[in-house]
């Protein structure tokens, strides 16, 4: 006789809000939630991620809330349970994970445990939330941060660089983002794996010719779940990193394709989803993938393994180029630079939380360094497409007009669709979902040297 099977126990409540209350004060002091979440204990870590997702995408409105409630601001760890508390007791924010009634004991519970003196406080700060929810919820958002759910000089900067689509774009941040596929060309296509994914009950649909390789689930599934998922059928990557390759690798009347065996350099290349694309494409590359981060570099080498395919691998930094060049020149180069990520705050909503007014200054510094120094290592007549996953102009479009002053041999090759700033707006793709765009927020320039 088989042993009984044991019944999966969701841990409670209370354990999981201290672990999301310590990841939102983390990342309040400026680490990253995957650092964070990379220290939570397994068994909560699934739990902790998700209600952290939610959790930041409504910080703005919950500390608006919590300084209308209680204007003295408590001990940080108890301020940051008590946020988290709010946040999810927040209208509007779709199902909301758990009843109210198990929010407020739960946190009061947590609280207990973290600093008793403070339940009577907790309890009563989010008792009173819930019997005057409407009227606070609207003193919160009179404040730009409480009613975007962005930091103040956030918003400010997106309202300067898309005066008209500027509302649009933070709310869109907020939005829950559609799990997108990238079907591996060298093993089927993509009506063939949208099949197989129909015989598991798996609704997908393709996104076109936007990007080609790409399938949108109609809900999130484990990638364990996805048929041919550990033999390369398939990859995960937002359609609008998908724009990569294809760009790099474009045969057109005035660029002509590149040669058998091109030598084509990834600067930046972890965790190597472009990478792999580019090879998929064009498995006849001799391809160098770089990166300034060695620790990064084993999930590149993982991503090729699993999709059997090979590249040159090394740990540098790029703008370094007589740590690494060995003085052959690129006829290709693609670098996806360090950048704000201010394109994917829906995948990523700490990274609003995270940033400063001045990084983006600093980011900018090292983009220009990083295109000045790759420059003189591409062969005339050869292409180097710039990507970042950012919205803001000074990281897109400011910063490839600044290098064209620079470099009077470099010339812009506009790619309608594919070149420019993408908005991570429902009117650039298919809507997916309840109506959240297919892309992420990137920024393309395809410049050829002449």
């Amino acid at each position: 006789m088989s042993a009984p099977t044991s019944p999966i126990v969701s841990p409670p409540l209370s354990r999981l809000l201290l672990q999301v209350a310590d990841a939102v004060q983390a990342v309040r002091d400026g680490k990253s939630l995957t650092d964070v979440l990379a220290r939570c204990p397994a068994e909560l870590r699934p739990g902790t991620q998700a209600l952290s997702f939610h959790v930041l995408r409504l910080l703005g409105g919950a500390q608006a809330a919590r300084a209308v409630l209680a204007p003295k601001n408590p001990p940080p760890r108890v301020d940051s349970l008590l946020t988290s508390a709010l946040a999810l007791l927040w209208p509007g924010a779709g199902e909301p994970p758990y009843a109210e009634h198990t929010v407020v004991d739960q946190a009061v519970e947590a609280a207990r445990q973290r600093a008793p003196a403070s339940a009577g406080f907790v309890n009563a700060v989010l008792r009173r939330f819930l019997r005057e929810r409407e009227a606070t919820v609207r003193a919160a958002e009179r404040d730009p941060q409480g009613a975007y759910n962005h930091p103040p000089w956030w918003i400010e900067r997106v309202r300067q660089d898309w005066p008209t689509q500027w509302q649009a774009v933070l709310r869109a941040n907020n939005e829950h983002p559609p799990m997108t596929l990238r079907v591996n060309q060298r093993q089927g296509t993509v009506a063939a794996y949208q099949e197989r994914l129909a015989a598991l009950g798996i609704v997908a649909r393709p996104v076109g010719p936007l990007a080609p390789q790409a399938l949108v689930l109609e809900r999130a599934v484990p990638v364990t779940a996805l048929p041919g998922f550990a033999q390369g059928a398939v990859s995960v990557q937002d359609a609008a990193a998908q724009l990569a390759a294809p760009l790099l690798l474009d045969e057109r009347q005035d660029l002509p394709p590149l040669p058998q065996g091109a030598r084509v350099l990834d600067a930046c290349a972890a965790p190597g989803g472009k990478t792999a694309h580019l090879l998929e494409q064009r498995g006849d590359l001799e391809l160098l993938a770089l990166d300034a981060d060695a620790g990064r570099l084993t999930r590149v080498q993982d991503n090729l393994n699993r999709l059997a395919l090979q590249a040159g691998l090394k740990a540098a930094d790029a703008r370094d180029t007589a740590a690494w060049w060995d003085g052959r020149p690129f006829d290709a180069i693609l670098l996806d630079a360090p950048c704000s990520a201010s394109g994917i705050v829906r995948r990523h909503p700490d990274v609003r939380w995270l940033r400063r007014p001045g990084d983006i200054g600093a980011l900018a510094q090292i983009q220009a360094q990083l295109l000045d120094a790759l420059w003189p290592l591409l062969k005339p007549g050869g292409r180097l497409v710039y990507a970042t996953c950012s919205i803001f102009k000074a990281e897109g479009q400011a910063q490839v007009d600044a290098f064209l002053q620079r470099q009077s041999e470099a010339r812009p090759l506009p790619l309608q669709g594919f070149t420019g700033h993408l908005l991570p707006l429902t009117d650039n793709g298919p809507k997916v979902g309840e109506g959240a765009a297919v892309v992420d927020g990137f920024f393309y320039a395809l410049l050829r040297k002449n």
